[in-house]
């Protein structure tokens, strides 16, 4: 499993207009060429009477599925401009169909490429990427003198704190970096002077948005 990845948000669409004509970009995310041509197939059944619905769609951990379409549009001028987009986001597990009105002027092949390019971007940029992290539960049992203690040093370390339970003791519970919970047992040993119980629990992604290129390069 992925110690992080990028990816879109479940459902979203945004639309830009070049030269009268409208292209509006679906998003979607999907774990399998199944769900991606399911998706598909409803954005073309939604604006059956689009002169285009053009597609792309990478997934996997290694992106080792990949497929573009045109949708007669003149080859090579929607569905790949569309999936380099994807790439250069460094997304996975993404879909992407963007429906074209067409509004009386031809854009050429130039033009084509960018605006099929552009109408991806633009949804990307307004709807946000989600940044997935793979997470370990983490179960820390102390006693009720080093709660303050160890409060004050998760938040200083910026920690995610699930829940606190107190009961004879203090069950604490937090998520921690699959990659750094062994760096993570030693440190917090340290800071409770042995005085701690730890123990696994699950592992799952948590999921931040992030609004722009430069936070998830």
């Amino acid at each position: 499993m992925l110690s992080h990845y990028y990816t879109v948000i479940e459902y979203g669409e945004h639309e830009i207009i070049v030269q009268k004509s409208r292209f509006i970009c679906h998003i979607g995310r999907v774990t399998s060429e199944e769900e991606a041509q399911s998706f598909i197939e409803k954005i073309k059944k939604k604006h059956r009477q689009a002169n285009h619905n053009c597609f792309a769609y990478l997934i996997g951990e290694q992106n080792h599925i990949q497929k573009t379409s045109d949708d007669g549009e003149p080859t090579g001028t929607a569905g790949v401009p569309m999936l380099e987009v994807l790439k250069k986001k460094h997304l996975h597990d993404t879909v992407v169909v963007v429906t074209r009105y067409f509004g009386g002027i031809k854009l050429g092949a130039g033009g084509l490429i960018r605006a099929y390019g552009s109408a991806v971007s633009a949804a990307l940029d307004t709807l946000g990427v989600v940044k997935r992290s793979l997470m370990r539960t983490i179960r820390m049992t102390i006693d009720y003198p080093l709660l303050g203690v160890v409060e004050n040093a998760l938040h200083s370390q910026n920690i995610i704190i699930n829940n606190i339970d107190y009961q004879e003791s203090v069950c604490i519970e937090i998520f921690i970096p699959e990659i750094d919970k062994e760096s993570f047992k030693t440190w917090i040993i340290d800071k409770t002077n042995g005085k701690s119980v730890i123990n696994e629990g699950m592992l799952n992604y948590t999921e931040e948005i992030c609004k722009t290129e430069g936070e998830h390069k």
